[in-house]
């Protein structure tokens, strides 16, 4: 997958150099370039953004230095199947959008500042993306969190796809609680279900627990679910009282 950002700040995608996602580049499963629109503006200072027509706070980014940047970056790669402009306006990221942006083979990534896009910038993508209701500084580390989770979703980065297949969202559920050495530490013990070798029963206390901790955190996921079995369970957990911990399951 060939990822372009396009950002006034690129030294901050330093971080994408660093552990799975930098590993993944070296193996050449993905690969992120990151471009300064800056260069691209077309007057003597390069400056990108100007004050808004009819008056108001703040600065807008001008449209055409991204645009051009983006021309450049196409002419190179190819056209991007999707092009997504950071704006807490915009459709909120989730794991499933996620899995759906991990299967383009070119995605751009135009990362924002100061009071926000021309207008016409917004004709240039396919996409609109918030990582949720609050307001950041700029672009950057959402287009990093989101590169990071989807990048998690292409075969070969992580060192097992089953990891991916089991994280928390992946099934709608909060994923289920997970124990190594030492069995026991300060009296708190390792259920024992995962040490009796049993894996149908090993299988089946997962779901439990991941369906408790969902119900115990966030319940709303639950009420997305059409699973007959996942729903009686949820039955079962909330008829019980004695439920303290993860080994009462």
């Amino acid at each position: 997958m060939q990822i372009d950002i396009l950002s006034l700040f690129p030294d901050m995608f330093s971080a994408l150099q660093e552990s799975m996602i930098g590993k993944a580049q070296a193996r050449n499963l993905l690969k992120i370039d990151v471009t300064d629109f800056r260069d691209f503006a077309a007057n003597k200072h390069h400056s990108v953004d100007d004050t808004p027509y009819g008056g108001g706070a703040g600065m807008l980014l001008q449209v055409q230095p991204i645009a051009a940047a983006l021309a450049d970056v196409t002419a190179k790669h190819g056209p991007a199947e999707r092009t997504i402009i950071l704006d807490p306006a915009g459709r909120q990221f989730d794991h499933q959008y996620a899995v759906e942006l991990a299967q383009a083979q070119h995605l751009v990534f135009i990362c924002g500042h100061y009071e926000g896009f021309d207008q016409r910038v917004y004709d240039l993508a396919t996409d609109t993306v918030s990582l949720g209701d609050y307001v950041l500084t700029g672009g950057e580390l959402p287009a990093m969190v989101m590169i990071d989770a989807l990048a998690r979703q292409i075969p070969g980065v992580l060192g097992s796809q089953e990891s991916a297949a089991t994280d928390s969202f992946a099934q709608g559920l909060l994923e289920y609680p997970q124990y190594t050495r030492p069995a026991d530490y300060q009296g708190q013990k390792v259920p024992e279900v995962l040490m009796n070798g049993n894996h149908q029963l090993i299988r089946d206390w997962r779901l439990k627990a991941a369906v408790w901790r969902t119900l115990q955190q966030r319940p709303d996921l639950l009420a997305q679910l059409d699973d007959p079995q996942i729903a009686a369970l949820v039955r079962e957990l909330n008829r019980r009282d004695d439920l303290s911990s993860f080994n009462d399951l």
